[in-house]
């Protein structure tokens, strides 16, 4: 009896935590932004300049720099959230995985910026690490956001052309995989109560994108409704100023990589 209970109360858990994630990341914008400011942090035209730039760099380069305000993230880890964004959002070409994404948590002071496949060796976790130190958590505890979030990009930008290094010996491991880990774990567990039950069909397993989440009912590939982490006033993140240079996001994807920090 006591199995039996045991094994219910992991698959409520494996349901529901899995549901609650795909629900709670922002929908992708439409008409579609590099510049989301969620929490409404930016001031005047501070996003649209923000947006100009990155779209220039994207239209040069076919690199695309997203940036992510949002009040709270909950329970949930920013390295996870980041790389759900990234991924479901399609940052970056599909080809290349040429993307990255700056996730600022304002409420949680939290900080990310989650690397595409195809940038982790310009911009290694030692060089998003450095950034997130030097130029991001400085100018988030005086509340200067669009400054930080201007020389961060900035920076990023320098790093993909070999204009900026890590300094020796920094750097920060990403924990995008924390959640795949903890739920190969609870499917083993799960396993293993069934076989001692002498249960009969087993569990599917299934791998869903590159490097993607796995886990039965499909892991997270579902997008909900955004509900769960609080936007504020957009403060223009998703309208206004010139939305015509931005054709969209490409499809691209990440593993993980990238820096995480507190303010």
């Amino acid at each position: 009896m006591m199995r039996k209970i045991c094994w219910l109360w992991l698959v409520i858990l494996l349901f529901t935590g899995w549901k609650a994630q795909a629900q709670d990341i922002p929908p992708r914008p439409n008409p579609p932004r590099l510049v989301n400011d969620l929490a409404g942090v930016l001031l005047g035209n501070e996003a649209d300049m923000l947006e100009h730039k990155l779209r220039a760099y994207n239209d040069s380069t076919s690199t695309q720099i997203a940036v992510v305000t949002l009040n709270t993230v909950g329970d949930y880890e920013s390295s996870d959230v980041a790389l759900k964004i990234l991924r479901d959002w399609g940052i970056g070409t599909k080809d290349k995985n040429n993307g990255i994404l700056i996730l600022a948590v304002i409420q949680d002071r939290k900080v990310r910026i989650e690397v595409g496949y195809g940038l982790e060796g310009v911009v290694p976790d030692a060089i998003a690490n450095r950034i997130i130190d030097e130029n991001l958590k400085p100018n988030f505890r005086q509340q200067h956001y669009y400054q930080g979030l201007d020389e961060a990009t900035d920076k990023i930008i320098a790093a993909a052309a070999g204009e900026y290094k890590a300094t020796p010996g920094r750097g920060s491991k990403g924990k995008g995989s924390n959640a795949l880990f903890m739920a190969i774990f609870v499917i083993i567990i799960i396993i293993l109560i069934m076989r001692n039950r002498g249960g009969g069909g087993g569990t599917t397993i299934s791998r869903r994108g590159s490097g993607g989440w796995i886990g039965p009912v499909g892991g997270l590939g579902g997008l909900g409704g955004f509900g769960g982490f609080g936007g504020g006033s957009s403060g223009g993140g998703w309208g206004g100023g010139d939305s015509g240079g931005f054709g969209g996001f490409g499809g691209g994807s990440g593993g993980g990589g990238g820096a995480s920090g507190n303010w």
